[in-house]
Formats: structure tokens, sequence, C-alpha cells
């Protein structure tokens, strides 16, 4: 049986934290370990952690990138799931996972985004997302598309084989955005992205705060300057940290 380690990455996260802590209790079967990486919370983030009798550890740098990659180094499963603190999972997301990585010929998998609110539900912009996992490396990156590349975010729950994940060295931590779709990239030397056909939940602060509108056309217009190889460190300034 696989040991799946859980990540979270935070940074502000105490409005989101103790309700997804919570969740995670009631996985079935549980994961061997949840991870809390903080990149120097000033709220009770860590608080409610320890609260929750996870693993905290406090990161001397904060990014997202390197927090992820600190708690890969930390965990003890062989396979990794990286959670962002505002996401919600089902409970059986551990034998999902495990089911998934049984086909040796899958190197990476994540699920379906499903955006909400407390009062919503963005179907519009959930779907796209769920296109995007396609289209994106379709248009940009056809000869990988057809050997098995999918473009997946850290809202669709990734999770890969501690192995893999270390072969390819990782989250490149020079990445201030768009780290999970290199790390797609380069996960497709070791085999297939999957995008699995269960759902997620995940916050819709971000488009709550942009509207639907502007929050699709600077998602489109980061994606296709991701795709013409424009650095991140440009796309970083339109795609600020909300919490």
């Amino acid at each position: 049986m696989s040991r799946v380690s859980i990540i979270i990455p935070t940074l502000n996260e105490a409005t989101s934290l103790g309700r997804t802590l919570r969740l995670l209790k009631l996985l079935c079967p549980p994961a061997s370990e949840v991870l809390v990486v903080d990149g120097g919370s000033e709220d009770e983030t860590i608080a409610i952690a320890k609260a929750f009798d996870v693993r905290v550890i406090s990161a001397e740098k904060r990014g997202r990138s390197i927090q992820m990659n600190l708690g890969a180094d930390a965990a003890t499963g062989d396979i990794l799931c990286f959670l962002h603190a505002d996401t919600i999972v089902p409970d059986d997301v551990v034998a999902v996972i495990e089911q998934t990585l049984a086909d040796k010929t899958i190197a990476c998998g994540g699920f379906i985004s499903l955006m909400t609110g407390s009062m919503t539900t963005r179907w519009g912009i959930s779907l796209h997302n769920y296109l995007k996992t396609y289209y994106a490396p379709l248009i940009f990156k056809p000869r990988l598309f057809f050997k098995g590349l999918r473009l997946l975010f850290g809202d669709q729950v990734m999770f890969c084989r501690r192995s893999d994940f270390w072969e390819c060295g990782g989250f490149d931590e020079s990445l201030p955005i768009m780290e999970e779709a290199d790390l797609c990239l380069k996960l497709t030397q070791q085999g297939r992205i999957c995008q699995v056909n269960r759902i997620v939940q995940s916050s819709d602060r971000r488009v709550a705060r942009w509207g639907s509108l502007k929050a699709t056309g600077i998602y489109l217009y980061i994606g296709i300057l991701w795709g013409l190889g424009v650095p991140a460190s440009y796309l970083k300034k339109f795609y600020q940290d909300m919490r």
C-alpha cells in the first residue's frame, strides 16, 4: 500500500485552513501525514495548524515553490499530494490517488476544480479551467500533448510519486508563477499527466475580487504569454496574491 503525504503551503490562510484540515481528518483511508509549510504568516495560520496536530514546517523564505519543495523533502510518503489551503477534497481522495498512480504509465494527476464561494458556484470559470487543461498543451506543446501532457494547476490538487518528483528536480524555485505547469512539462518525461474525473472545490476569492470577465481575461492572457515563452517574472504582476 502506498503512503500519501499531503503538503499544504500557507501564507496568512487563517480564514480557510481550519475547514480544510477539519475535512482532512475525515479521509478514508487517511493520509499517511499532513504537512503545513508556512511562509511567515502573520495571522493565526500556524496556531490553527498546530491545533489539528499536523506537522508544521516554517520556511526560511516564502514562495509557493520553495515551500512545496521543503514539504516534499520532509515528507515520508512515496506519493506527494500538493493541496492549497482553500481547497476541499473528497473523503476518498487518498484511494483515488493510489488507484490513479497504480497505472505505471501515469506520472502525475490532478482533479477537476470547481470554483465556489459561500453563496455561488463559478460554473463558467470552472468549465474554462477544465478545458484549459487540454487546449493549452494542444495549442502550445502539441508534440508533448500527444505524449500525454496535460497542464494542471495548484487548485486541481496535483499528486505524483515522490521518486518522479525529485527525478525531474521538483518545483523550480525561481518561478513566482506557473510552477505547476513547469512541473507538468518535466514530469511528462516520466509518464502521462492525468486529469481525474472527480471534483475538488476551490475558493473563488480571486474571481470574486476581479469579477468573472476580468478573471477569465487575465487567465487567458497569462496562459497565452506563458505558451509563447514570456518569463514568469513578468506574468506574476498580473496575478497578485489574495487572502
